[in-house]
């Protein structure tokens, strides 16, 4: 059975994506290419980001953000941690630090505007 482990995030600029998760993530990626790089996260997890004007088939027409990236991290205090970190680095904060039904969480946006929440690891 093939194993689902890329998520693909369609970017504007990819060299400006590149560099923004490289000082997000602190790794260098995977493979890097004018038009589309990688980064490999936890557990064998890989984050592609693709030049929006080179995907084939072309992507639905349809604006906005659609879908999170979400970082599992924990406990409480790492979501406060990475809260104030993404804050002082300037990311700019769609969901301010918040409590919902699923624990401490909060919402960033990457330059196209896709979203990377922060929260609980799922028990």
């Amino acid at each position: 059975m093939a194993k689902a482990n890329l998520t693909i995030l369609y970017v504007e600029d990819p060299l400006a994506s590149v560099e923004f998760y490289r000082k997000l993530l602190g790794k260098e990626p995977l493979v890097s290419f004018p038009t589309f790089s990688s980064f490999e996260l936890q557990g064998g997890f890989v984050l592609g980001l693709w030049a929006q004007d080179k995907v084939a088939p072309p992507p639905p027409s349809k604006t906005g953000s659609r879908s999170e990236l979400a970082f599992m991290v924990e406990n409480e205090e790492a979501v406060r941690a990475h809260y104030e970190k993404w804050k002082d680095a300037g990311l700019p904060i769609a969901q301010e630090l918040t409590k919902m039904d699923f624990g401490p969480t909060f919402v960033a946006l990457d330059p196209d505007g896709h979203r990377l929440r922060v929260c609980l690891f799922d028990e």
